[in-house]
């Protein structure tokens, strides 16, 4: 299972029980769009290969706020 926390300045991330950051730069670089208009599904992606998209999306701005 994979856990994301999100804050304004990028995700904290527990994928395999492995913990890492993504910067808000390298989640804007790699999906081409403003931070706060990329989505939680689309983070997840970044993160796992295959991931189970259960769910609405959501946008980090509306998460965050």
């Amino acid at each position: 299972m994979t856990t994301l926390a999100f804050d304004e300045d990028g995700v904290d991330v527990v994928y395999e029980g492995t913990e890492f950051r993504l910067s808000k730069d390298l989640i804007e670089g790699a999906t081409g769009k403003s931070y706060f208009d990329v989505t939680d599904h689309e983070v997840l992606k970044i993160v796992e290969k295959n991931p189970d998209l259960s769910g609405q999306a959501r946008r980090i701005g509306d998460i965050i706020r």
